[in-house]
């Protein structure tokens, strides 16, 4: 009988820690992967937005191009399309095209 009752509280304890590891298993992890960081990405209006914002949120823009995006806007107006970025020193299409779902107009 004692037998028994070792394996019934051995499976028990083996349930109640699967539990638990299942539980852990199925929360998010607060060190998400670059992949799915990614999908929730930042965007910015770059007919609003500093240059300290355009630069902190566009990929391969530094401090340099988003003040050229800047004066360029208040030179010229506001941007009509996205690819009227490339209007400014320092934008290309590559720059366009990985940033593309990051900017707003």
């Amino acid at each position: 009988m004692l037998n028994a009752s070792k394996k019934i509280l051995l499976v028990s304890a083996s349930l109640i820690a699967l539990g638990g590891s299942i539980n852990a298993l199925a929360a998010p992890s607060s060190n998400a992967s670059p992949v799915a960081v990614e999908r929730v990405e930042q965007m910015v209006n770059v007919n609003k937005a500093s240059a300290e914002e355009i630069a902190a949120v566009l990929k391969g823009v530094g401090t340099k191009t988003a003040n050229a995006i800047v004066a360029y806007r208040d030179a010229h107006g506001a941007f009509t399309t996205i690819d009227s970025l490339t209007l400014v020193k320092g934008i290309g299409a590559k720059t366009i095209e990985k940033n593309q779902s990051r900017i707003m107009l």
